[in-house]
């Protein structure tokens, strides 16, 4: 992995003044039964680019999605998002604008002041999002003279507010994107021994690159969750013994449950013997990354390990910490003691594939010559 901020404009290293900046923000937050804000800790980790160009007087025009839409869906709409906003930033006024193509909504967008800070409706209502189509493009980026991607968590995806506005606008990494990339820099390039990783969660067909490129860094793999019951049950025998062979090659040191939790036959958690036993090689490490949850989390029962995990995380102050993923962030949400890990990614599938590939689309398009 390259030094991938080479060749980028980064926000922290130059002045955008007097702009109006299209924000690429990832406010993809789950909602509650009645449509609030379960969790806002991708919105938080966006407000320090949010207030940086508000204080160089830009005026800040937010873009995002939410979910998965057919259309224009409410359920998906981001009005929940501009309250939780609101209370965060109270002295400015935020602005939904329902649909930027139409007339009415340009004029809003017009007499936007300093005071104003405007949020468009989920971008990925628009066909042309997805499929990052030209035209469309083209129409978003006449709402602003400047772009910057702060979108860790879609720089995945080829989409037109994340690619295809980079070829219309200067554009440029925003404090979270440049942070994310730096983070994950640092555990794949010279990261300090011993370092040790915890993966749970998916299916290990959906992990198994991830497992490879990560048996090329670290001294311990320590495997719960969907991922550990492939190797407990030989489930997908050709996958487990390939990574199997892969660690001891690499003398890597892989370490599955020795004892589990759950319901008739079916294992939904690490047991505690093996909880201690994760405990005790975390404890050691100077790097650590955690992407998963060891057991099903939604079920306080089945949460033990997990928990487990999270308390020996926090509880080595020696070691550069990463832990990112949507079900690992939803699994240690709201604990006081989050601000002790390292970094915590917003991006899951932005992580791993980061991990797995060494770049991005929303990246490589940063280091294009933009206009």
């Amino acid at each position: 992995m390259n030094n991938l901020l080479r060749g980028i404009r980064l926000l922290s290293q130059n002045k955008i003044e007097g702009k109006r900046v299209l924000l690429r923000v990832d406010f993809n937050v789950p909602l509650t039964e009645k449509q609030t804000v379960a969790d806002g800790i991708r919105i938080i980790k966006s407000l320090p680019t949010i207030e940086l160009l508000l204080k160089q007087k830009n005026k800040v025009i937010l873009v995002s999605h939410l979910g998965r839409p057919n259309g224009r869906e409410h359920k998906f709409s981001l009005k929940p998002v501009v309250l939780y906003l609101q209370k965060l930033l109270s002295k400015k006024h935020i602005i939904l604008i329902e649909d930027f193509l139409s007339g009415k909504e340009k004029l809003t967008l017009q007499k936007q002041t300093a005071n104003d800070i405007v949020l468009l409706e989920n971008i990925r209502f628009y066909p042309g999002e997805k499929i990052n189509d030209d035209i469309f493009a083209q129409k978003l980026s006449q709402l602003g003279t400047v772009y910057v991607n702060d979108a860790f968590g879609v720089s995945h995806r080829d989409a037109a507010s994340v690619v295809g506005i980079t070829r219309l606008l200067p554009s440029y990494a925003g404090l979270l994107l440049e942070k994310e990339i730096r983070a994950i820099q640092k555990l794949m390039q010279k990261p300090q021994k011993p370092v040790v990783a915890i993966i749970g969660g998916a299916k290990i067909s959906t992990k198994i690159i991830l497992l490879s490129k990560l048996l090329d860094v670290v001294d311990y793999l320590l495997l719960g969750g969907g991922i550990a019951n492939a190797f407990l049950q030989n489930q997908e025998p050709e996958i487990t013994q390939k990574i199997l062979n892969l660690a001891k090659k690499k003398n890597v040191s892989l370490l599955l449950p020795i004892d589990t939790a759950g319901l008739e036959n079916k294992i939904l958690d690490i047991g505690p013997r093996t909880a201690k036993a994760f405990t005790d090689v975390i404890s050691k490490a100077k790097t650590i990354v955690w992407n998963g949850p060891v057991g099903l989390v939604e079920d306080k029962r089945f949460a033990k390990g997990t928990n487990a995990i999270f308390r020996a995380v926090v509880n080595n102050k020696r070691a550069f910490s990463l832990v990112g993923g949507g079900d690992t962030l939803a699994s240690v949400s709201g604990n006081k003691d989050l601000d002790k890990i390292t970094h915590v990614s917003t991006g899951g599938g932005a992580m791993l594939e980061l991990i797995e590939k060494g770049t991005l689309p929303g990246i490589e398009a940063l280091r294009r010559k933009s206009a």
